[in-house]
């Protein structure tokens, strides 16, 4: 890995509801265009941004990233739930002090960066950690002409340098760009509405943690 670098690891947050193949491509994507050992996705017990009508159970969710994340560099995780945490820039700041000898990475589609200014301290997540954009299709326009860009243009720098550089520094924004993945979790949540009774069972071992996941239904 490199004197004095510590393990590289790219944070890929959402509901996962359900993880498909488009989470899977984009991420495998990103490890190899950042240099990164593995990325870990964070299953959120509840996106502040998100309606919780029509959310699956977190064990249900858990159980469609580890389906997705099987045999590659993946690890998904409820550890939110766990840390206590709501929003990402607190989750952000807990997992660097409880594992200070991994490098982060913040990584997120451009649909996200468009409306990253009204994230809880946007800035600061800026700050905590290096972050990297994956382009969306449909998004791009919104994500170049957001504030939040007009703020983090200042702190571009290409995949190439930054996979090079022994050691991150933040803020640091990187712009990745690959062909176009159309798969999203709406439309199978559409084309399969009952798409979590795949997963039988209301809990499970974190696969980071390997602490038990109980649905707060108890079912």
């Amino acid at each position: 890995m490199g004197s004095g670098r510590g393990i590289r690891t790219g944070l890929l947050g959402g509901s996962f509801n359900p993880a498909h193949g488009g989470h899977r491509r984009i991420t495998r994507f990103a490890i190899k265009a950042l240099g990164l050992d593995q990325a870990w996705w964070l299953v959120s017990p509840g996106n502040p941004l998100k309606p919780k009508r029509g959310m699956a159970p977190l064990p249900a969710r858990l159980r469609s990233a580890q389906a997705q994340a099987r045999r590659a560099p993946i690890v998904p995780t409820a550890i939110e739930r766990e840390l206590g945490t709501r929003y990402t820039i607190d989750t952000l700041r807990a997992l660097k002090r409880r594992y200070p000898r991994r490098q982060f990475i913040w990584l997120m589609g451009s649909d996200n960066l468009a409306q990253f200014h009204r994230w809880r301290d946007w800035r600061g997540i800026a700050r905590t950690m290096p972050i990297a954009v994956i382009a969306r299709p449909g998004y791009d326009a919104q994500a170049m002409a957001s504030p939040a860009m007009a703020w983090l243009r200042r702190y571009r720098v290409s995949a190439a340098s930054f996979k090079s550089r022994g050691r991150w520094s933040a803020p640091a924004l990187v712009l990745l760009r690959f062909d176009p993945d159309p798969r999203s979790a709406t439309a199978l949540r559409r084309a399969a509405p009952d798409w979590a009774s795949r997963y039988d069972g209301s809990r499970m071992r974190d696969p980071l943690t390997h602490h038990l996941i109980i649905s707060p239904e108890g079912i």
